[in-house]
Order: structure tokens, then sequence, then C-alpha cells
């Protein structure tokens, strides 16, 4: 699972170290949530095929889903994007995806982020009626809490539970006592000398004004946050969880 990719020099990262990771680790499945992909906010169709073209099977969003607008046709079709299941009934796309045997769920917190459907109950309704073994979710949400809380509620019933959003990935990598995988946060993809991937001063100035302020995805070299999860294919358990991170020089610019 790689974390939260922010513009271009988090997809050209992607694309450097990606290959040679899947190779590496002799990868069955790559994750990657994309939703800030484009621009540092929102995820367009050039964007992410970008990410597909070079090893991600499956693409994860979260609550800036439709911040490019050109991207809802294509969350219908067979593209492997999943915006999070607890949006509103009626809302485009898809929250869930049976792809390489296991099924990979995209879900959006409430603390903090906003007014969506109960994430706790949305996975206890599609766990219902799921066949699956192996069950990965990203858990984009901004409050520990309530990636906690869901690591527990969830402990035993999939094999991982995996954070993004905040951006700053956390040092709790571990598997649960039911067999779960679960990280608070992966990280991201995306400069290093940024705040949370955005050009530090332009972030500085928005605090210290509180003046509305266009933000730019930062420059520089690049981080690559992911998890690589271990599962027992025949239970659905996790057996193994680490951090991967690697540093990278790529191209400036959106």
């Amino acid at each position: 699972m790689i974390g939260d990719v922010i513009g271009k020099p988090g997809r050209r990262a992607v694309q450097e170290l990606l290959p040679g990771l899947r190779s590496e680790y002799e990868l069955d499945l790559v994750i990657a949530n994309g939703e800030n992909s484009a621009g540092g906010l929102g995820i367009t169709l050039d964007t992410a095929q970008e990410l597909l073209d070079c090893g991600v099977n499956v693409i994860t969003t979260g609550n800036h889903v439709w911040a490019k607008k050109e991207i809802i046709p294509y969350l219908d079709g067979q593209l492997p994007i999943l915006r999070p299941l607890n949006f509103p009934p009626g809302a485009p796309g898809r929250g869930f995806l049976l792809t390489a045997d296991a099924l990979i769920v995209n879900l959006v917190g409430r603390v903090f982020v906003g007014e969506y459907d109960c994430p706790f109950r949305a996975m206890d309704c599609l766990l219902s009626q799921a066949e699956a073994d192996i069950i990965i979710v990203d858990f984009h949400a901004e409050a520990t809490s309530e990636k906690a809380a869901m690591g527990k509620y969830l402990d035993g019933r999939v094999s991982a539970v995996l954070g993004t959003h905040t951006h700053v990935g956390t040092v709790d990598a571990s598997i649960l006592p039911g067999g779960t995988a679960y990280v608070t946060d992966v990280g991201m993809v995306g400069p290093m000398d940024s705040v949370i991937g955005d050009d530090a001063e332009s972030v500085i100035h928005s605090f210290l004004t509180r003046m509305p302020h266009r933000l730019s995805v930062g420059k520089g070299r690049a981080v690559f946050d992911a998890v690589l999860v271990e599962v027992d294919e025949a239970s659905g358990k996790a057996v193994a969880i680490q951090r991967v991170r690697r540093e990278v020089g790529v191209a400036d610019g959106s």
C-alpha cells in the first residue's frame, strides 16, 4: 500500500521506484491512494493512468475525489479506481473491488473530515455479503482515534486496515491480536521539503495571515512512503507488516 501520491513529484517517484520494488519484494498486489495526484488536489484520467502504467493495480481516493470533476464519468467504468464506500447512496463510482483474489475497500472517516455515512456500519454491511478471504481496507481519515477504533473494530474480520489522508507516516505498524495488519497512516509520496506535500512558504503564509491563498505542490527530492503486508492466502490473516521508505530526486512541478 502506497501512501497519498502528491502531484507530479509523487507520480514521478512512483514511476521511478515501483517497478524495482515489485521485483525486489515479489509483489502480488499494489494499491496507491491517488486522490492528490493531480496538482496536489484531486485525480484525473491522465494522472490515474500514469500510476496504473507503472504497476499500481488499484487506486483508492478519499474526500478530494471530486476535486477534478473530469474523473467522475470514469468512476463507473472499468478503471480500478475506488471512491469511499460510505459516500451517500447514488454517488458515482464504487467503494470496493475484487482483484487478484483480494477485496480492496475504500472508506472515509467523519471526524474532522465531513458528513458521510458511518464507515463502521458500511463495513458491517459489506462484510455480511463479502466472500473473499483477503480483505484490504484503506481508511482515509483524519483522527488517529477514529482510525485506531476502526482497526480494533475490524480486527480478525479483514486482513489489513491501512490509514491514509494525513500524509504523515506513523510508527505503529503492527499485527493486531485477531490477525489484522494495521497502521494509523501510511504517509505520502511527495516532496520532502514541504508541509504535507504543499510548498512550505505558501502554507506558512496561510497560517500567518488567515487569508485565502492558493497552495502549490512543493519541489525537490521526494519521499516514498508505503507499507508491505504479507497475508496468508488460506486464512486471510496478516502474518507481517513493515514500512517501506525511499527517497528519490524527481522533476519539479504539479
